[in-house]
């Protein structure tokens, strides 16, 4: 006899019960229970299958994304030591007067030893935040002082940026430390 794969039916005759003895027929329904519990416990096991495959592709895709964040944001430490080191120029720059009493040709190269890092820190992903003018936003700035206006337009917008804030492809890593207005 072939067979077809199909689940055999309860109502399914291979052989005319009547062609049997009698001693087979209790025997041959506790077959037929059998290959019912069968049938649904290999339904059950394939959606368990079948959950588990999507529940094994769900945590691939993720694990690889957090890999990615992870790559992404690995240099996150060492461009936050790089700042400081901005900052640093831009102290020096800040103070005009004794800036342009320094010798033109050291200015030159500290300006572009500047530019070389600036331009290091925006391959690396790093932006700055521009700040002055904007509306207040408390995920990008770090208010310091909050200063009496009578303008209504500078109304907690930012009036002045004391030190620059940085992003790192797309997500804050230091806030802009800022002056707000207020009435």
């Amino acid at each position: 006899m072939e067979t077809t794969g199909e689940p055999i039916n309860d109502e399914e005759e291979i052989v005319p019960e009547d062609d049997l003895p009698e001693n087979f027929l209790p025997k041959i329904k506790q077959l037929r229970a059998e290959l019912k519990q069968c049938q649904t416990e290999k339904q059950e096991y394939l959606a368990m299958s079948q959950r588990l495959k999507a529940d094994y592709l769900n945590l691939k895709r993720e694990n690889e994304s957090n890999q990615a964040a992870a790559v992404k944001f690995a240099n996150e430490p060492l461009l936050n030591e790089l700042i400081g080191l901005a900052d640093s120029f831009e102290l020096a720059f800040a103070n005009r007067s004794a800036w342009e009493a320094v010798d033109k040709n050291w200015r030159t190269g500290i300006e572009y030893i500047y530019a070389k890092l600036s331009g290091i820190l925006k391959q690396y992903g790093l932006t700055e935040i521009s700040s002055a003018g904007e509306n207040f936003d408390p995920l990008k700035h770090h208010a310091l002082e909050l200063v009496k206006t009578t303008d209504e337009k500078s109304v907690n917008r930012v009036l002045e940026v004391v030190q620059k804030g940085y992003c790192l492809h797309g997500r804050v890593i230091r806030p802009a430390q800022v002056r707000v207005g207020t009435i």
